[in-house]
């Protein structure tokens, strides 16, 4: 049991779109992510998403709408339900998702990043 301090963990890292795991309750990743610019059209067909913003501002599209999160806030997109995050500046976020879901989801991209990187 220790506890891990946020800030911290994100400054042992600068690149974006490949999540970092600092911790795990029971099959669930708690995930430190930095993203700018665009990312790709996905889906997880197995499990629901959580973007949580840690710092700055970022937005999900979906077929239907966009939607701004700001720093404090967070959203759970469904399993199933295609999307495309985004920043237009850096943004600081984290995802909690079951153990090894891939962050492109059913695509396979330059974006897509390994699992399991721990920090």
């Amino acid at each position: 049991m220790k506890k891990i301090n946020f800030k911290n963990k994100f400054q042992k890292f600068t690149d974006q779109w490949s999540p970092k795991v600092i911790a795990e309750l029971n099959d669930y990743q708690f995930k430190l992510v930095k993203i700018q610019n665009d990312f790709i059209w996905h889906e997880h067909n197995d499990t629901d998403e959580v973007f949580i913003v840690m710092d700055g501002e970022m937005f999900i599209e979906f077929e239907a709408e966009t939607i701004k999160l700001e720093k404090g806030e967070m959203i759970v997109v469904p399993k199933g339900t295609k999307h495309r995050p985004y920043a237009n500046d850096e943004a600081s976020i984290m995802l909690v998702e079951p153990r090894g879901i891939v962050n492109t989801g059913d695509k396979i991209d330059e974006l897509t990043a390994p699992n399991d990187q721990w920090i």
